[in-house]
């Protein structure tokens, strides 16, 4: 077995090296704190949740079957630990869809995405990401940001396939949305006219 797989490192841990599992947090702690923070829009809430997450893994490890990566069963456990912290909180918060996107804005903003540097792109999509409902934001970030496939994403919010797409295609309408205010004034200066 190869040394450094995630199946190796669990091996070692489940034979008592509990140092093994310091590698595995050290390779999945940055992403499982995005997730995180995605969903709970707080800093302090997330670092928490990632912090549980990772405890509920160690002491759960036993039971990982490897039917999945263990990359999308530790997203799992952060996801449902998100959700049930929301819960616990019982915060809501709603955000209205602008519905007169259109396909034609749609184009028009991934063409102006194109004029905008990478890290500052990046920046201001994580933003906007930010704004988005708790689970909408999660599973755009799984999507596109960790590159799970629907499949994968399935296995970790227990969604359905087509709930998934329906999520992904409403939250791309409400991210391009608020990334129109970024696009439409970037463009205009790239091309020293006003839209």
């Amino acid at each position: 077995m190869i040394k450094n797989t995630d199946q190796y490192l669990i091996e070692k841990v489940l034979n008592g090296d509990t140092n093994a599992f310091g590698e595995l947090v050290d390779r999945y702690q940055n992403f499982v704190f995005t997730i995180a923070i995605r969903i709970l829009k707080v800093t302090e809430e997330a670092e928490e949740v990632a912090q549980d997450s990772f405890i509920k893994a160690y002491d759960s490890l036993s039971s990982f079957r490897g039917d999945s990566k263990f990359s999308t069963w530790l997203y799992r456990i952060v996801y449902h630990k998100s959700l049930d912290r929301i819960k616990m909180n019982k915060r809501h918060r709603t955000y209205e869809i602008n519905e007169e996107v259109t396909e034609d804005t749609l184009n028009h903003i991934e063409n102006g995405l194109e004029f905008m540097l990478s890290a500052e792109r990046t920046q201001i999509i994580k933003n906007c990401i930010s704004q988005l409902p708790e689970t909408e934001a999660a599973i755009i970030s799984l999507y596109y940001l960790e590159e799970q496939s629907v499949k994968e994403i399935v296995k970790v919010t227990d969604l359905t396939e087509d709930n998934i797409k329906i999520k992904l295609y409403r939250s791309r309408k409400k991210l391009f949305s608020l990334l129109e205010g970024y696009i439409k004034p970037e463009i205009s200066n790239r091309n020293g006219k006003a839209i």
